[in-house]
């Protein structure tokens, strides 16, 4: 069985500045040669996809546009989304395009159900493709309002995603849908979750492995995703990928920052999810896995050791 991983998430600030105190002021001061060389080490670790978490954050954009103010970079002249798409073009990678944070992204309220946040994403949705739809590696769309799966579906979230990938068929009907739910860890998967499934028109579920925010063991994934597998299997065209978590707390969870998980546990994550899935993805390479020599930000402690041991293992593994 291969075991590998297969892309990752990626991001210009991390949401929660609690978690990304290590490399959110590095990513805002980085050239756009730093974001094509940060670029360049993911797909020279051998990655395929890339998800881009969101294009704006406080409800600033990451990109020239005419709906809102930029987000506050080193350089303001600089328009991340094409710098990004550029470089996964020249890579060669495929990247899942967000259409948000128009909106409080911790606020899920407002963010399924405000007016003014929905006018601003649909508008951002039109702006974006109008933008950047031309880029090669423009390959699918992502809903970055992830949905609790408690254990089911919520009626708002199926609604969310549904509206949205309409809009996303009439501009581009061959761009799959990528969503992330997370719940893994108390989801029930029987016949009603099932047809949640078959409401949910979205073609990619890259459900949350939930280590590491420490709401499930890695003894216990295997069998969530094998069930999950059972799930999907009775379901055509709903892909099931991981998003395994690649990080560990420095202190309370999501009141503290990001660090690099230890190898041996990411290790165990990957095997245990890997006989399951079709695609294993993970959260994230940048700020937490880069190689000691990197050339486009200095690595906080443990991310090269991270990288250093995966690399090892994949080389290994003769993948």
């Amino acid at each position: 069985m291969t075991i590998k991983i297969n892309g990752s998430w990626f991001e210009f600030q991390h949401h929660n500045v609690k978690e990304g105190v290590y490399w959110n002021p590095a990513f805002r001061q980085m050239t756009a040669v730093q974001w094509e060389n940060l670029v360049a080490e993911i797909a020279a670790a051998g990655m395929e996809y890339l998800v881009l978490l969101s294009v704006a954050q406080d409800v600033k954009a990451y990109y020239p546009s005419k709906l809102v103010p930029r987000f506050p970079m080193a350089d303001p002249n600089l328009d991340l989304v094409e710098t990004f798409l550029s470089a996964c073009d020249k890579y060669h990678l495929k990247v899942f395009m967000p259409n948000d944070y128009f909106g409080q992204w911790d606020d899920m309220n407002s963010m399924f159900g405000s007016p003014e946040v929905r006018r601003l994403r649909d508008a951002a949705t039109d702006e974006i493709f109008a933008m950047y739809g031309h880029h090669p590696s423009f390959y699918g769309w992502y809903l970055p309002n992830e949905a609790a799966v408690t254990p089911y579906f919520a009626p708002e979230f199926i609604q969310y995603v549904n509206y949205n990938r309409t809009r996303f068929r009439n501009l581009a009907p061959e761009k799959p849908l990528l969503i992330a739910p997370y719940g893994t860890c108390i989801m029930r998967t029987d016949d009603t979750y099932v047809k949640q499934l078959e409401q949910l028109d979205a073609d990619i579920f890259a459900y949350q492995d939930e280590i590491g925010v420490q709401k499930a063991d890695v003894s216990q994934t295997a069998k969530f995703f094998e069930n999950l597998r059972k799930a999907h299997n009775k379901v055509g065209g709903k892909a099931l990928w991981a998003d395994v978590e690649v990080f560990e707390f420095e202190g309370k969870v999501y009141h503290s920052a990001l660090l690099p998980a230890k190898f041996e546990r990411v290790k165990q994550q990957l095997q245990n999810v890997a006989p399951f899935v079709d695609r294993i993805l993970i959260y994230e390479y940048p700020g937490l896995i880069n190689p000691a020599n990197s050339s486009a930000y200095n690595a906080q402690p443990g991310a090269a050791e991270l990288y250093d041991e995966y690399m090892k293992f994949i080389h290994n593994n003769q993948l």
